[in-house]
């Protein structure tokens, strides 16, 4: 955070200040034993406000059945957080929209801000949020630090305005070139004027709603973040990419789908038009949804095709990170880690389904000679023609994989031991019979193949790996360049040097 501009912003002689009903209004609902008839006195000695007040709660935004004639009628039908949203909105619009302005358009602030407070409430009241009014306010105050840079920056924050081309970008430039945004902004004044956490978190995380760690303040502050959205629908003179965020949003998040997500906006559309008249403030005519979207298509199906390459592009890359991450460099096999994750799965579900699972495990012969012999790099070309093969051996649900060093391993499941016992020597006569060429350099080589297959007593896939271990030193104690197969019955004894 910008310190020094926090130090101006709390030197500015004529910051943004709560009307004196606001604060009388704010110190008598936090008392615990709130007098609603004290509250209404007070409202009602101010004739204009108590005007609008019965007046919108009269109108069509509240939908009452029956008219509501005085203030005590309405703290009685509506509760007190309405009554007390509707004092602090109409009182903090009444004096704050008399600013002349500096350094942007305020009109623009007003209309994004009744929207915004119009499509909190309506979203709010359509998933069955408890916190209706709160969110219609801290929809309408959330932007109220723009007001303040406003006030402490005049033309400097002008130009931050006119480098943009919409409100998603103007908290990104804000910070770039101030070092906080108006969200933050938002937050101080909100703290100054002792709101309640249910509006100040709102205003000053509504940018960063991931960043509020009680569920409920989240969800308000996501709810008044989106609420942004929806307002640059109407506002933004290139609304389309405000259209797919709010769908995707209504998508992601409440299996919305995209037409009722598109009647939602158009009723945001209208009953803003009614409110603002109630707010006093200025929208123009403006055009309904449908007249917006009729002017966006074309962009939004150009968004659309870029959100679905993007989306590809996505898909291609975690494919290669995710072989990447389970490929070895050198072999081109399955790597250890993903053996592992295969042959737990396979051997629990031949366990379970008492099915057939073998298990080959190779092993080059005297690979270290050949390595001190001719160097590392021949060593290498000797296990990737080794991996090609292996590979080339593996049917569509077999996993041929890279164990460690020079052994390599391929899990066959399904596979009897007759036919396990045939995969392998075929490997091993297919290494025996043609030199592996490295450069200038021909290699005769062997490899010598464990078998195992799963049977009683096995119960963990280490004891079936444990059995093609065993077999492979047979192997090597029989001579090498041969093809042992794990017995219970005849239970090799592991030799003591390979």
């Amino acid at each position: 955070m910008n310190e020094q501009l926090v130090r101006r912003i709390a030197q500015c002689p004529n910051l943004p200040s709560l009307p004196a009903i606001a604060v009388q209004v704010l110190e008598l609902t936090q008392k615990a034993d709130v007098d609603l008839a004290e509250l209404a006195r007070l409202i009602s000695k101010d004739p204009a406000l108590s005007g609008k007040i019965l007046r919108t709660v009269n109108s069509s935004f509240y939908g009452r059945s029956h008219n509501v004639g005085t203030i005590s009628h309405a703290l009685v039908i509506l509760g007190l957080q309405s009554v007390k949203t509707l004092v602090l909105g109409f009182s903090l619009v009444t004096n704050l929209s008399t600013e002349k302005p500096k350094g942007f358009k305020y009109l623009t602030y007003w209309r994004r801000s009744i929207y915004a407070a119009t499509a909190a409430r309506t979203i709010a009241k359509r998933v069955g949020m408890v916190q209706q009014e709160e969110a219609f306010l801290a929809a309408l105050l959330q932007d109220i630090g723009m007001l303040v840079l406003d006030r402490v920056l005049g033309e400097q924050y002008g130009k931050i305005h006119e480098s943009v081309t919409s409100h998603a970008a103007l908290a990104l430039a804000e910070t770039t070139v101030l070092g906080m945004d108006h969200a933050q902004v938002g937050g101080m004044m909100a703290a100054q004027w002792k709101l309640p956490p249910l509006l100040g978190i709102p205003i000053a995380k509504h940018h960063a709603a991931d960043t509020v760690e009680d569920p409920s303040l989240r969800k308000l502050t996501e709810l008044v973040g989106l609420a942004g959205t929806c307002a640059d629908v109407f506002v933004e003179e290139a609304p389309a990419a405000a259209i797919a965020v709010v769908r995707q949003f209504f998508k992601d998040r409440y299996k919305m789908p995209e037409a009722e997500s598109d009647a939602l906006l158009d009723e945001i559309g209208r009953s803003t038009r009614d409110v603002a008249s109630l707010f006093e403030i200025n929208i123009g005519t403006g055009a309904s949804f449908e007249d917006i979207l009729k002017k966006a298509n074309e962009a939004l199906v150009e968004i659309t095709l870029q959100s679905q390459q993007q989306a590809n592009s996505l898909l291609e890359m975690n494919q290669q990170l995710r072989k990447e991450a389970t490929t070895d460099a050198l072999t081109g096999l399955a790597n250890r880690g993903r053996f592992d994750q295969f042959f737990a799965d396979r051997f629990a579900e031949a366990l379970k389904m008492r099915q057939s699972l073998a298990l080959l495990l190779m092993d080059v012969d005297r690979f270290k000679a050949i390595n001190d012999k001719h160097g590392h790099p021949v060593g290498d070309r000797v296990l990737q023609a080794l991996g090609k093969l292996v590979a080339s051996a593996a049917r569509q649900n077999d996993l041929a994989a890279r164990y460690g060093g020079e052994e390599m391993v391929l899990v066959l499941p399904g596979t009897e031991r007759s036919i396990a016992t045939a995969v392998a020597d075929s490997i091993r006569r297919a290494v025996a019979a043609k030199p592996i060429v490295a450069g200038a350099t021909e290699l005769a080589v062997t490899i010598s193949i464990g078998v195992a297959v799963l049977e009683p007593p096995f119960k963990e896939p280490a004891h079936l790996l444990k059995a093609a271990d065993m077999a492979v030193y047979a192997a090597k104690h029989g001579g090498r360049n041969c093809v042992k197969v794990f017995s219970l019955k005849a239970l090799a004894t592991r030799p003591t040097a390979a």
